[in-house]
């Protein structure tokens, strides 16, 4: 009998989701042919790809399509486990034809996406078929479509995880790839300051009034300290109070009007934001079924 290794054990476990015990007793049927043994499982637990979609997805690629008059464009996180299935050709082929869905017609939410055909089938059916492939859960987390004002600009940064969908009103290509460049390096939360929600900035006001209190200073300066600590934090999240990333001496607003331009709309996605990641101990996890198991096995 071929021997079953950990590393055999993991590696069935990651494509099937199996607890470790039954991928050992599935891989010692299959006298260790891994194929084999996921077959058995699949028959003992059901498909894979239901299996997987209890599985967090955090990491993945923000895919961004723009069409070709630069008039109609979307961004689309599609989600995965791991940054190495985030890479693959079929995964990243799927998030780049979804992105273009999108924008062509145009479905309100996620489950209507699913819904729209691609390549034959569903998206919902060809997501699924290609976690049986991949053999890890994909997800569509969020998506957004814009129709221009004026000129769409796009910018997807480092492997795919940030990405950036920007629409700009006059000036040139150059100056909207620039502006898209700056969202995607310093990652402003909102266009302008009448667009922070007021719950935020009474938020940034109390704690500003809090820290200006231990001064002791009198009332009135204590006020124009609050108001300057809460005009600071506005320049800094929204993109026209910003610095330009290319030249700091001018805000991105300063900077669009000198070439005549304005700014209309923005999205921009950052992988996994705001999601908590997998985080796996293999070793406890294996001690932990070993110690169940001896226990299971003692008489009454």
């Amino acid at each position: 009998m071929a021997e079953i290794t950990a590393g055999m054990v993991r590696e069935l476990r990651d494509k099937t989701d199996a607890p470790m015990m039954e991928c050992k007793k599935a891989l010692g049927e299959a006298h260790g042919d891994l194929a084999k043994a996921e077959e058995i499982l699949r028959i003992k637990l059901g498909n894979k790809a239901s299996k997987a979609s209890s599985r967090v997805t955090a990491e993945g690629v923000v895919a961004v399509h723009v069409s070709s008059d630069r008039k109609l464009g979307a961004i689309v996180e599609i989600n995965c486990e791991t940054d190495f299935v985030a890479k693959n050709e079929d995964f990243l082929n799927f998030a780049k034809k979804t992105a273009e869905t999108i924008a062509t017609k145009n479905p309100v939410d996620v489950a209507a996406l699913s819904a729209l055909a691609l390549d034959g089938s569903s998206i919902e059916d060809t997501r699924k078929a290609l976690i049986g492939k991949i053999g890890e859960n994909v997800s569509i987390r969020r998506f957004a479509r814009l129709s221009a004002a004026g000129q769409l600009a796009s910018y997807v940064h480092g492997g795919a995880r940030v990405g950036v969908l920007v629409d700009i009103e006059g000036g040139d290509e150059a100056l909207a790839k620039d502006v898209a460049m700056h969202i995607a390096a310093i990652k402003p939360v909102a266009l302008s300051k009448d667009q922070i929600p007021a719950d935020v900035i009474k938020r940034e006001r109390d704690i500003a009034t809090a820290k200006a209190a231990e001064s002791g200073k009198p009332a009135n300066i204590v006020e124009k300290m609050v108001d300057g600590s809460v005009q600071k934090f506005l320049k800094e999240v929204t993109l026209l109070g910003q610095p330009f990333v290319k030249d700091d001496k001018q805000t991105v607003e300063q900077l669009l009007k000198s070439k005549s331009a304005r700014a209309r709309a923005f999205y921009l996605y950052v992988v996994g934001e705001g999601l908590e990641k997998r985080k796996d101990d293999f070793v406890a996890e294996v001690m932990a079924q070993a110690k169940q198991a001896s226990k299971d096995a003692q008489p009454g």
